[in-house]
């Protein structure tokens, strides 16, 4: 029609994900308590609710249960659903998800390795004030 504008094509410097290929994957395991999720399904193996709230402290229930319905949903942790008296739920962590465990090893040698450095770093930006303008 007369008078309209057609959007330009999406590219790499319109679009965050275009302009950096891991955003999707850094927005799937490390939005907030998915990555304590998934550390502990894989270091601890197949566990019930409870369990998973004990290991993660600071987790609500109602949010614990968001985010392993998304890691399911993601195909990243598997539930199994037990029809017992009464009924046990447990969670795992699936095959795709075991495929995230070299990243998690790389992530942990980067923070034993790194994380003081970020300490000091903040230490000295804090000390020196934030820059004005």
């Amino acid at each position: 029609m007369a008078g309209e504008t057609s959007r330009p094509a999406a590219d790499a410097t319109t679009d965050p994900e275009l302009a950096c290929p891991i955003s999707p994957v850094v927005d799937i395991v490390f939005s907030r308590w998915t990555s304590p999720i998934l550390w502990s399904l894989h270091a601890f193996g197949r566990q019930r609710f409870v369990e998973l709230e004990r290991r993660i402290e600071k987790i609500t229930p109602k949010v614990l249960t968001q985010r392993l319905r998304q890691l399911e949903r993601d195909g990243l942790v598997v539930r199994t659903y037990h029809p017992e008296v009464p009924p046990r739920v447990e969670y795992e962590i699936s095959e795709l998800g075991r495929t995230l465990s070299p990243l998690f090893a790389q992530i942990a040698e980067w923070a034993a390795a790194n994380l003081d450095h970020v300490e000091r770093a903040r230490r000295h930006y804090d000390e020196a004030g934030a820059p004005r303008g």
